[in-house]
Parts: C-alpha cells; structure tokens; sequence
C-alpha cells in the first residue's frame, strides 16, 4: 500500500528473486516514460523501493504521482 510521508508517495515492492524485481522495474520504467513522470527507487534483490514526487511543483506529491502510483499497481494484479 502507498505511503505518504515527507512529501513522497512510497511503497516498497517483494518478489521471488532478483530477476522478478528486475522484470518490474523494466515495466514500471515503460509506464514512467508515457507519463513522462519518473520514480526515485531503489533495488536490493527481490525488493524495490519507489519513493514518487513531483520535483517541478518543488518535491511535493502532485496527481502525476498518484496517476503514476496508480499505474504501477496495475502492474502487480
């Protein structure tokens, strides 16, 4: 479930095994690029971090954020 604190949209992502994690963020990636919206994230083997803001509108969690978050549930069903 996303998390917002500290002006960021967060939610930490598990899957079996780093090359799971991996195929995520690539997907994740294409759906950043239609948006033209970008996550700062993280990778330790089969988890991913993605921490969402909007640093035009001075790091604060904006609808692109939720539109973004949004997406990349959509990624997990």
């Amino acid at each position: 479930m996303w998390q917002e604190k500290e002006n960021k949209l967060t939610r930490e992502f598990e899957f079996k095994n780093f090359s799971e994690a991996f195929a995520f963020m690539t997907r994740v990636a294409m759906e950043a690029e239609k948006l033209d919206h970008h996550p700062t994230w993280t990778n330790t083997w089969n988890k991913v971090d993605i921490s969402l803001s909007t640093h035009s509108a001075g790091n604060k969690v904006t609808e692109k954020d939720h539109q973004l978050a949004k997406a990349i549930d959509a990624l997990i069903k």
